[in-house]
């Protein structure tokens, strides 16, 4: 690690919130979920705390790609292009309407690699999220990965159809700038290359809007959550491989694995390849 990004290493962040009904009752909405209430007391499908302890820079402090300029709580990376490249998640009792709850953050390793497309720098940051009681419902690790600029110039055409594998469970997820603006704002979330059609385009050269890793790894469990309704998530945890763009359908699938009692979780691009790899194990 460089020594400019030692003193980050360690840093502590804590959040206070409550899990409000609105916010759940807007997602359910955005996945067509007519099924998921937000009476007081309901529990929170997981992944949903994604909808609580949001990020509140004032509008000044926002930079070009629309995320809080660098050197705050997270280290002042330079590079540009900033991704969720993954999470792991232990859940230990339900979020539920009406609880306060409480977030301490942690970032636990800074490391720089060299790959193919060239410098990165990968940050991971732990999450605890209590009550405010001190009962603890979640912990979560977050790899977030800054890299270098792309060539702007890149191919705005669909890809070519390619179905993926058989798997037991499977739905296609036809994403828009709706969507995409909607899972935006209810996790405030100013990233451009969501939203901006001209800027994700022209300035980070992607051939459309980028699906959102969260929203993925979302409706992952969305999907396992409507094929094995009532069964109890004991920990996720998910990888980014390749992004995914509003310009065609992409897929979610998922099998049981007989042996392990572990579900095996993907979402794969419109022309096949693998975007979100995740498994997920049960209480």
């Amino acid at each position: 690690m460089s020594d400019t990004y030692a003193p980050w290493l360690g840093r502590t962040e804590h959040s206070t919130d409550t899990v409000s009904a609105a916010p759940v009752r807007a997602l359910a909405a955005t996945l067509d979920r007519d099924d998921i209430t937000a009476r007081p007391g309901d529990p929170l499908p997981p992944l949903w705390h994604w909808l609580y302890f949001l990020p509140v820079a004032p509008q000044r402090e926002l930079g070009e790609d629309g995320h809080p300029r660098r050197g705050g709580f997270l280290p002042p990376v330079p590079l540009p292009r900033r991704m969720w490249a993954g999470s792991r998640f232990e859940f230990v009792a339900p979020l539920r309407v009406g609880d306060a709850i409480e977030r301490t953050s942690t970032i636990l390793n800074i490391e720089q690699k060299t790959g193919r497309s060239g410098e990165l720098v990968f940050v991971c940051v732990g999450h605890e999220v209590c009550r405010a009681d001190g009962e603890v419902l979640l912990r979560e690790e977050h790899d977030i990965v800054y890299r270098a600029p792309s060539p702007a110039g890149a191919p705005k055409v669909a890809p070519e159809p390619k179905a993926p594998p058989a798997h037991a469970w499977q739905r296609t997820i036809a994403p828009d700038a709706a969507l995409l603006f909607r899972y935006s704002a209810l996790t405030f979330n100013g990233h451009r290359i969501h939203y901006d059609r001209t800027y994700a385009t022209e300035v980070e050269g992607y051939p459309g809007l980028v699906v959102h890793g969260p929203l993925q790894a979302t409706l992952m469990l969305d999907l396992l959550g409507r094929e094995r309704p009532g069964a109890q998530l004991g920990a996720f945890s998910f990888q980014a491989r390749q992004p995914v763009f509003d310009i065609a359908p992409f897929h979610v699938c998922g099998d049981l694995d007989a042996g392990t009692g572990e579900a095996h979780l993907l979402t794969y691009t419109a022309d096949g390849r693998v975007a979100l790899e995740g498994s997920a194990s049960f209480a």
